[in-house]
């Protein structure tokens, strides 16, 4: 070998050791800029157990014409619903896209997404990508993770997503990449303020929630009330009582018509609240008829008046043209894409 070609070959060497020198330092200087900026997490129990998920209000109620905060926990859907996207929903998800300057690991990562949960009153869904290109809503502690996609919610029951929210959750991821020296791509402003007002318009025609009234004469205690009521297979569901269909989803629920919960502490209730969410629920062809069965059996059982929003008492009969009423109306979100009880629909109706 030359002199010529020795030198060559050192050189060589010499410029693979600078880059990897210069790797090093840009990635230890990243994790101190995080560490400067971010508070300081201890091991997290889920992260122990291997895996977490960095998951997941406009009511007009009426029959003319919707998380759980988002957070980590363990492998599953926080909603209890069988997930039909796992990943990013275009049809009412807005995505913003967070590339970071290089890995960045599970435990590192936990700290940067407790700011990013929410855009105002719309949730924003968390999802990180491996370096081996794989998105998911789980972080596993022994995998370095390369970007991050914020999915925000383009509108539900509070309305369309405005300009401040947009506003609020753009900043706050820019001032994290500012921070640990991320890239941040996403639309425009007007551009996902109109898809907002679009899929807002849509579903507030959609929106659709049929009510009926137990009047129990008289203060009862709700301790009988519910009582009778979980007799009779209705279950806890967050402060209100459910009706499971055998699909394993709420169907309609029982609540105080008061608007409080069950649990609130208060010992007597006079008036309860049987509601059929139509969106939320899916499809039946009685779903107002069972509702109203249930609501009669239930009636009986307390010594109660079962009226409409009318505070006519209903009749036995009454309910197939309202259940033919809402055939058209599930036909309509069907075609819409916000399938009645799927989970875009759950999403866009909360």
């Amino acid at each position: 070998m030359s002199e010529l070609q020795i030198y060559l070959v050192a050189l060589g060497i010499a410029a693979i050791l600078v880059v990897l020198i210069f790797n090093w330092w840009q990635d230890r200087r990243v994790r101190r800029r995080m560490q400067a900026h971010m508070p300081v997490v201890e091991q997290d129990p889920l992260l122990d157990a291997g895996m977490g998920d960095l998951t997941e209000g406009r009511r007009e109620p009426g029959l003319v014409g919707s998380d759980a905060a988002p957070g980590l926990a363990p492998a599953g859907h926080a909603d209890g619903v069988v997930a039909e996207h796992d990943e990013p929903d275009p049809s009412c998800e807005v995505v913003i896209e967070v590339t970071f300057a290089g890995p960045i690991s599970a435990q590192d990562l936990l700290p940067l997404v407790q700011s990013l949960r929410s855009a105002g009153r719309k949730p924003v869904r968390i999802f990180v990508q491996d370096t081996e290109g794989q998105l998911s809503r789980r972080l596993q502690e022994d995998v370095a993770y390369q970007s991050m996609h914020l999915a925000v919610l383009l509108a539900n029951r509070s309305g369309a997503l405005s300009a401040i929210e947009w506003s609020q959750i753009w900043n706050r991821v820019q001032s994290l990449a500012d921070q640990i020296e991320a890239t941040v791509e996403g639309p425009d402003q007007q551009t996902v303020l109109e898809a907002a007002a679009r899929l807002d318009d849509t579903c507030a025609a959609l929106d659709t929630q049929v009510g009926l009234t137990l009047l129990l004469g008289s203060s009862r205690a709700v301790a009988e009330v519910t009582g009778s009521a979980r007799a009779m297979g209705f279950v806890p569901a967050e402060g209100r009582l459910a009706w499971m269909g055998d699909h394993g989803m709420e169907c309609f629920t029982l609540s105080r018509a008061d608007g409080e919960p069950f649990d609130a502490g208060m010992a007597t209730v006079d008036r309860l609240s049987l509601l059929l969410d139509v969106p939320f629920s899916p499809a039946d062809p009685r779903a107002f008829g069972r509702m109203m069965d249930v609501g009669i059996e239930l009636a009986q059982r307390l010594g109660a008046d079962l009226v409409d929003d009318q505070n006519r008492p209903v009749q036995s009969g009454t309910d197939a043209a309202i259940d033919e009423r809402l055939q058209v109306l599930y036909t309509q979100l069907e075609a819409a894409g916000l399938k009645a009880g799927s989970q875009r629909a759950r999403r866009v109706f909360s």
